[in-house]
C-alpha cells in the first residue's frame, strides 16, 4: 500500500480543522483499539478497502504517516499514538456535548464526572454531592473514586470533569489547575485483637518487625510511609502485602497482626464501631493536602461552577488536626 507523503511543512490549522471529520476521529479511536483494518472496518460497518481509503485519507490531510502497516495488524507510531489519544479526548468532548444538551433540553442540570482519592477526600466528596443534589436535584453525577496517579489520567483524557486528590508529579502543574481544600492526618490501624492494641512508648522501630499491609508504591500514602521508616533508617521485616483496596486491608487486620498505615477519616468511623484499633504511636508526617484539580485554561460548566462552590463551603469547615 502506497503511504501518505511525510511533509516538513508545519500543519495548517485551518487545513486540518476543515478536511478532518468527525467520522474521522471516529475511525481513529476504533482503529486504536483493534490496531486492525478488518475489524475496524467491521465495527464501521464498512468494507475493508473502505477503511483503507479513509486511512490514507487522514494521513493525507495531516502530512504524515500514523501508522505502520504489520503483517498482522497495524502499529501506531509517535505521530499516531498522539493523534490517537487527541481522537479519543475529541469524541469524550463530544458525547459530553451531547448527554449535557440533551439534559437541559429536557429540563435538567447537565452531567457532571468527579474523581475522588479515598480517606478524607471522599468524605468531603459525600458530603457535597449530597448537598448539590438537594440544589440541583436533576443534575446527573458520575463519580470514580481510584488513587490520584490514575484520576490524573482519567482528567487528561476528559473521561471525568474534576478529581479530588493531589499531584503525583510536579510536572503536572503546568497543565491543571490545583484548589487547596484540606490536609489529612494519617493513623497507625490493627485489628482489635492485635497485641499493640493499648501499648505505651511505642515507636517506628518497634513496629518495623511487624508485617504490614502498605497501598502501592505510586500512591501519596505510600510515599509517606516509606519516607517515614526511610528517614529512620528502618526496613520492615516481617513481610509486606500491597493493595490498593481498603476494603482487604480491613479483612486482612481482622483475621491477621498486620498493621496498615490509613487515613484518619477513612479508618476513625471502623474504630468507633469497634472494627479496627488505633496503634498509638506518634507520626512524625501527614499527608499532603489534598485539593480540587481541573484541567488549565478551560471555563467550567455551570454544573462544575455550582459543585465547586459546594465543595468549598463543605471542605473550610474541615478542622485540621495538629
Amino acid at each position: 500500500m502506497a503511504s501518505a507523503p511525510v511533509s516538513g511543512k508545519p500543519l495548517s490549522m485551518v487545513q486540518a480543522c476543515a478536511r478532518l471529520r468527525f467520522r474521522h476521529l471516529q475511525f481513529l479511536d476504533i482503529l486504536g483499539q483493534t490496531r486492525n483494518l478488518r475489524l475496524t472496518a467491521e465495527q464501521m460497518h464498512i468494507t475493508q478497502p473502505a477503511a483503507t481509503k479513509i486511512l490514507m485519507d487522514i494521513e493525507e490531510i495531516l502530512e504524515s504517516r500514523l501508522f505502520d502497516r504489520l503483517s498482522r495488524g497495524m502499529r501506531p507510531n509517535e505521530l499516531g499514538l498522539f493523534t490517537l489519544r487527541y481522537s479519543a479526548s475529541a469524541l469524550a468532548g463530544h458525547r459530553k456535548f451531547v448527554d449535557e444538551f440533551n439534559a437541559l433540553k429536557e429540563g435538567g442540570h447537565g452531567h457532571l464526572s468527579i474523581g475522588a482519592i479515598t480517606g478524607s477526600a471522599a468524605h468531603v466528596l459525600i458530603a457535597s454531592v449530597a448537598e448539590i443534589q438537594r440544589l440541583r436535584p436533576l443534575l446527573v453525577l458520575k463519580v470514580l473514586e481510584q488513587s490520584s496517579d490514575q484520576l490524573i489520567v482519567w482528567l487528561a483524557e476528559r473521561k471525568i470533569d474534576l478529581m479530588i486528590g493531589r499531584f503525583t508529579d510536579e510536572a503536572q502543574r503546568a497543565q491543571f489547575h490545583y484548589e487547596r481544600l484540606s490536609n489529612e492526618p494519617l493513623l497507625v490501624v490493627g485489628g482489635l485483637h492485635h497485641p499493640l492494641r493499648g501499648a505505651r512508648d511505642l515507636d517506628m522501630a518497634e513496629l518495623s518487625h511487624w508485617p504490614w499491609i502498605l497501598y502501592p508504591a505510586s500512591t501519596a500514602v505510600r510515599k509517606v510511609s516509606d519516607d517515614i521508616f526511610g528517614r529512620n533508617g528502618l526496613a520492615l521485616s516481617s513481610g509486606v502485602v500491597e493493595t490498593p483496596s481498603f476494603l482487604f486491608a480491613l479483612e486482612m487486620m481482622q483475621t491477621t497482626d498486620m498493621l496498615s498505615l490509613q487515613p484518619q477519616a477513612l479508618v476513625e468511623r471502623y474504630i468507633a464501631k469497634g472494627l479496627l484499633a488505633r496503634i498509638p504511636v506518634e507520626l512524625p508526617d501527614r499527608m499532603p493536602d489534598y485539593g480540587a484539580i481541573t484541567r488549565l485554561g478551560e471555563a467550567p460548566t455551570p454544573a462544575m461552577q455550582a459543585f465547586m462552590e459546594v465543595l468549598r463551603d463543605v471542605a473550610n469547615p474541615v478542622v485540621d488536626v495538629p
